[in-house]
């Protein structure tokens, strides 16, 4: 009859081993769902997910029913394991239940379990919520019970549920989070997302085409040499303007344009009636509110202008989405008359180029904080307009200036930055 006994006695404390495996595997595992895929998936309808969802929205009587469980079966396994110890060994059998039912649990219903439920949270937690589901109704007084009063010392304590964190993202949280999904999201699809997040960091006057670079009409030219201009411009939109670019008409875009070019009788007169009045954006604007400015005004062309109103150059639509897309050429390293290779692996560069443009065009990491072009960085460097051609070093680049003319730097070969050679131990 002992015997027979005992043998139940080790089949109940196997079976509250198991228990307890199973409330803390599935602690773990509802704590370690990750939110975000968890709402995705309850969305398209899975009913694990929805199951776990709704647990979840009440995390304080989640935890309460598993501790619940978990802290009885734990407590009456201990029991149990007492009194088989007593019956085998005697008095002496409490110390050794003590020692072997604390090295089961914790390897059989604490580690073990916890780190599955840890690895594959979504494979324990699913299933769990068929059981803890049911469970919490039927525990739900003694859960209330005791979460009023843990409510209460916390309360006692100046901590307040509403202070929790909020499970929305930040910015730079939800960069990282692009940055770590691995492949889960192709390369190019990824630097698309965070250049997204990066058009509030950079403003109009960051991509902007300087005003000496802008191509117009003027109107103070002879009306062949317009009509000219007209027939072989790259541009589609062309700001107009009278001697000066600050003094800006309208923008007249070539399609309307091509109309005149068949007539025998043309007039800048004619000509100004198909331009459209200009629309002009203060420098400092953020690229993602230019965007929204660009779609609200139904425009895709404006000219930049300073705190003063002087026009410092132009922008267009197609600039913020390149700072998306990146580069709609295939090599613009290769096509740019800015950025000229070398056989000896350096760049000739226009000193007006953009520093953006080139840290994109060649993958360098030259200061963008200050100067905006290359030679505002040279001269901002050397704290002065060098008369001759001079060698410095930039950002880890070396820098020689090949070409000074009306006190700017026209080029420079600029050297990429060297590698660091690692000494073998």
């Amino acid at each position: 009859m002992n015997e027979t006994s005992l043998t139940a006695l080790f089949i109940i404390l196997a079976g509250l081993i198991l228990l307890s495996a199973f409330f803390s595997s599935s602690e773990t595992g509802m704590m370690s769902l990750n939110r975000y895929r968890l709402k995705h998936m309850a969305k398209t309808g899975h009913k694990g997910a929805k199951r776990a969802q709704n647990l979840l929205n009440r995390t304080d009587q989640l935890i309460g029913v598993i501790l619940i469980g978990n802290n009885f079966v734990n407590i009456f396994a201990s029991a149990i394991a007492t009194v088989i110890a007593i019956r085998i060994w005697g008095d002496a059998g409490i110390a050794i239940a003590t020692v072997l039912l604390t090295i089961v649990i914790l390897i059989f219903a604490e580690v073990t379990p916890k780190t599955l439920a840890a690895l594959f949270p979504e494979k324990i937690a699913f299933p769990a919520s068929h059981v803890l589901g049911p469970l919490l109704k039927i525990l739900y007084p003694v859960v209330w019970a005791v979460n009023l009063f843990t409510g209460a010392i916390l309360k006692v304590i100046g901590v307040s549920p509403s202070d929790a964190a909020s499970d929305h993202l930040s910015r730079e949280e939800l960069r990282t989070l692009v940055n770590e999904a691995g492949a889960l999201i192709p390369a190019k699809h990824k630097d698309m997302l965070v250049s997204i997040l990066d058009l509030e960091k950079v403003t109009v006057n960051d991509i902007m085409v300087p005003r000496n670079e802008v191509v117009g009409i003027d109107l103070e030219d002879d009306l062949d040499t317009i009509l000219r201009q007209l027939r072989s411009s790259q541009h589609t939109r062309l700001p107009v303007f009278k001697g000066d670019i600050n003094d800006i008409q309208g923008v007249l875009h070539l399609r309307n344009a091509t109309k005149l070019l068949h007539e025998d009788d043309i007039s800048k007169a004619m000509l100004m009636q198909l331009c459209r009045e200009p629309y002009f954006i203060p420098e400092s604007t953020p690229l993602n509110t230019q965007l929204i400015n660009f779609q609200k005004e139904k425009r895709r062309f404006g000219m930049v202008v300073d705190e003063y109103g002087d026009v410092l150059g132009l922008a267009t639509l197609e600039d913020i989405l390149e700072e998306i897309v990146g580069e709609f050429t295939t090599d613009y390293a290769s096509t740019s008359p800015d950025i000229i290779p070398q056989d000896d692996g350096t760049f000739i560069i226009d000193g007006t180029s953009a520093l953006r443009t080139i840290n994109k065009t060649l993958g360098w990491k030259l200061p963008v904080d200050g100067p905006k072009t290359l030679n505002g960085l040279i001269t901002e460097t050397l704290e002065n307009i060098p008369d001759t051609n001079v060698c410095l070093k930039v950002g880890g680049h070396r820098v020689e200036v090949l070409q000074i003319k009306d006190n700017v730097v026209k080029a420079a070969i600029v050297h990429p930055k060297k590698r660091k050679k690692r000494t073998a131990r």
